[in-house]
């Protein structure tokens, strides 16, 4: 074998895991936002659930799509692209966990408001 073929096969074998872990969350994370809109009773009874694990999947794929990135330059830009998908698509997320919380509290906000008008 030789010196470029062995090149050639390390550079194959080399992966950019951070980028891969990036997009599965973000994944992860989208599977859930669809979750929320496809099975809204669902997310009135297990909504801080959901909410929770949005951010947390939103937290993980930031940091990971960063090392992603980083990786990538020196894999020869293996895998930047689907890095920078993960890091947009969970600073999505991290806003639509947000989102979510503001509506729980506007929720909670209208209800005593309501509770306080009636008597």
């Amino acid at each position: 074998m030789t010196e470029a073929t062995q090149d050639t096969a390390a550079a194959g074998a080399a992966r950019n895991t951070p980028a891969r872990i990036s997009i599965w969350a973000a994944s992860l994370g989208v599977g859930l936002i669809v979750g929320i809109f496809m099975t809204p009773m669902l997310w009135l009874l297990y909504g801080g659930w959901y909410t929770f694990l949005v951010f947390v999947f939103g937290v993980v794929a930031v940091p990971a799509g960063h090392l992603g990135r980083r990786r990538g330059k020196h894999l020869g830009g293996r895998d930047r692209g689907v890095a920078l998908l993960g890091i947009v698509t969970g600073w999505v997320l991290i806003f639509c966990s947000l989102l979510l919380v503001l509506a729980y509290a506007g929720l909670l906000a209208g209800l005593a408001y309501l509770a306080d008008f009636t008597s």
